[in-house]
């Protein structure tokens, strides 16, 4: 597969909506208690920022946006609504799109049809300001936006850890508050090394397989080493099964050849991906899964989806609920 991992995750997901599953709440998969209430939710920082605008911003697109205006926001993603929120500016959004799910967002109106915009819907609330990434679509959608005379920045995936200080950099220059984009970074920073502190360093390095899991339309995919999920693997000290095994590119469908070639000592999955396929019992029942060490162990590390491969300021909170699953007993 070609596609990055963001796109080909949004493209699946028009097979089954996020909402359309509950939390895995099982045992030997479950989010640890409590951790799906924190989850569901952002920490803006203390108060609201005042934009200073106008602000001309570089688009990942290759063109040059001008936002004269923050007043109405409408984030076309939700690791980027994540990072609106965070600095303070969630009360000037005024739309949300599906993979949008944290509390405070809850009550916005969806401007997405399945996985794809609706560019009459984000017409319709006559945004100053649209946030995009690549992955966002249909192309025709952006265009028409963007004929309206709408500012919209587009901005690159985020697929690694790395990607997190550039995005909210990106994010807080064009809406005209590079101060509260510093005091954001610093935040993420402190709070991810401080995640990965708390990462056991007993020399274990457990072999961590990332499964994409849509168990109604039948999709079981193994992540490789653009699957997006490799940094995480690798921040809380394990090694990302899937590229051990040779994998490239993204993900590859999901057979028990790949997964006995991969071992994997454990299993990273999408909580309502862990729902789909019937909790870990479920899981155990596809091709390869009972007879590999994070079968037989049961060792199933799941995590929300929302929050897994977002990379924004949440993501310390997903190093840390990694850690704690990965590790039971022994994370700091």
């Amino acid at each position: 597969m070609t596609r990055g991992p963001a796109l080909l995750l949004l493209t699946l997901g028009l097979l089954l909506p996020l909402t359309a599953c509950g939390p895995a709440g099982a045992p030997g998969g479950a989010t640890p208690a409590g951790a799906a209430r924190t989850a569901d939710a952002v920490e803006p920082l203390p108060g609201e920022p005042t934009p200073q605008l106008p602000a001309t911003t570089a688009s990942a697109d290759g063109r040059q946006v001008t936002v004269s205006s923050a007043e109405r926001i409408i984030p076309l993603d939700g690791s980027l609504a994540e990072l609106v929120f965070s600095l303070g500016l969630g009360p000037k959004v005024v739309a949300r799109d599906v993979s949008t799910t944290f509390r405070q967002a809850a009550a916005l109106p969806v401007i997405t049809q399945a996985h794809e915009v609706s560019a009459e819907g984000v017409l319709s609330l006559h945004p100053t300001v649209v946030l995009a990434d690549r992955s966002t679509g249909p192309a025709e959608a952006i265009a028409q936006i963007r004929a309206a005379g709408v500012p919209l920045l587009v901005l690159d995936d985020a697929k690694q850890l790395a990607d997190v200080g550039p995005r909210i950099d990106t994010v807080a220059a064009a809406l005209g508050v590079p101060d509260a984009g510093r005091q954001l970074k610093e935040r993420t920073d402190r709070a991810t090394a401080e995640a990965r502190a708390a990462v056991p360093a007993a020399g274990q390095h457990p072999k961590v397989a990332f499964l994409y899991l849509r168990g109604s339309a039948s999709v079981y995919l193994l992540g490789g080493p653009a699957s997006g999920a490799g940094s995480l693997i690798e921040a809380v000290g394990g090694e990302d099964a899937g590229t051990a095994a040779g994998l490239t590119g993204d993900f590859t469908p999901l057979t028990s050849e790949a997964l006995v070639k991969a071992a994997p000592d454990a299993i990273l999955v999408m909580s309502k991906g862990l729902e789909s396929v019937g909790g870990v019992d479920g899981l155990l029942k596809l091709p390869g899964v009972a007879q590999t060490p994070a079968g037989l162990d049961r060792r199933v590390v799941s995590i929300e989806d929302g929050q897994l491969l977002s990379y924004g300021p949440r993501t310390p909170r997903v190093l840390r609920e990694i850690t704690a699953q990965l590790y039971p007993g022994d994370a700091k």
